[in-house]
């Protein structure tokens, strides 16, 4: 089975849209980098999440994906701090008791937390995806609007059993 690699943030919650909006209206600057460090690190991981959405049915997408049985499926994070672990399994376990989580430091590139040759990197982050296929694995962006900038592209989780026969 292939190993299936999916994102959490922007890909399975739209929680980037909740952060940067918090971000803006305490005026921090995206290009600030350790004012950015210090507010995701300290953010309030709980009300992220309650006030997040899943992105077009992730979760029963996954679901599906899991029931095709073609992939073994693990969630593999970025993370800032030891509450953003807790509140993002939490919310995880929600629906999933037994999916692999991997949550990775942010300053730690996904490749470095496991095997990428090989394996599927489903994330929305360009510089991920970029790292991931220069360890030897295959990426894919997802992006709402479709907007591949270079990878595969979806908009969906479920369309993954189709196009990875």
């Amino acid at each position: 089975m292939l190993n299936l690699y999916i994102d959490f943030d922007g890909v399975i919650m739209n929680t980037i849209d909740i952060t940067y909006k918090i971000l803006n209206q305490k005026g921090i600057d995206l290009k600030d980098y350790k004012s950015c460090e210090r507010f995701y690190r300290e953010l309030d991981w709980h009300e992220v999440l309650k006030n997040s959405a899943p992105i077009h049915d992730s979760w029963g997408c996954i679901e599906k994906i899991i029931k095709s049985q073609k992939f073994n499926v693990a969630i593999l994070t970025h993370v800032n701090s030891l509450t953003e672990i807790e509140e993002k399994v939490k919310v995880i376990r929600q629906h999933f008791r037994d999916i692999t989580i991997i949550p990775v430091p942010k300053s730690i590139s996904k490749t470095e937390m496991l095997k990428a040759e090989g394996a599927v990197l489903v994330d929305d982050y360009i510089h991920n995806l970029k790292e991931w296929e220069a360890a030897g694995g295959y990426g894919i962006r997802f992006d709402l609007d479709m907007d591949g900038k270079g990878y595969p592209v979806i908009d969906r989780l479920d369309v993954l059993i189709d196009m990875l026969d």
